[in-house]
């Protein structure tokens, strides 16, 4: 079975509540951004922080990462490009490319780790049932 890429491209507008007094985006903001492209991946795929909420599942970030190519400045236009990153372990993980939406430089990349707690924050070893099914569906992994 082939694994898919399961993938989304949202674009942000910078706002000048964003930007440090040198008109660029304070460094904050880009993890912002990953948030918004993990929101929208959650959105297109079925799969959002309410559905683990209501099912009592938790899943705070354990591990964040941006890497800094090229600033961007009020005004500017950028895409993030949010990709699943399939793995056997209880976790899900992220990578993320920001660019520029005109010149499409690359202006950051990043990825993000979370981890699955049930309600009274007890670390869970196995994907929950339904996140499997969800994987199944999206071809991450094969069905019985």
């Amino acid at each position: 079975m082939k694994k898919r890429d399961l993938v989304t491209k949202t674009l942000i507008q910078v706002r000048f509540s964003e930007v440090d007094s040198m008109g660029v985006v304070w460094h904050g903001n880009y993890i912002k951004y990953f948030e918004d492209g993990r929101e929208e991946f959650g959105n297109k795929f079925g799969i959002n922080y309410l559905d683990f909420r209501n099912r009592g599942i938790l899943i705070p970030i354990v591990k964040i990462g941006c890497d800094y190519k090229r600033p961007l400045i009020y005004g500017d236009f950028a895409m993030v490009e949010t990709r699943f990153v399939n793995c056997e372990a209880a976790k899900i993980q992220y990578e993320y490319t920001l660019s520029h939406h005109k010149t499409h430089e690359i202006v950051a990349t990043g990825s993000s780790t979370q981890v699955f707690l049930n309600l009274n924050r007890e670390l869970l070893l196995d994907f929950p049932p339904f996140f499997l099914e969800w994987k199944k569906r999206n071809g991450l992994i094969a069905g019985h």
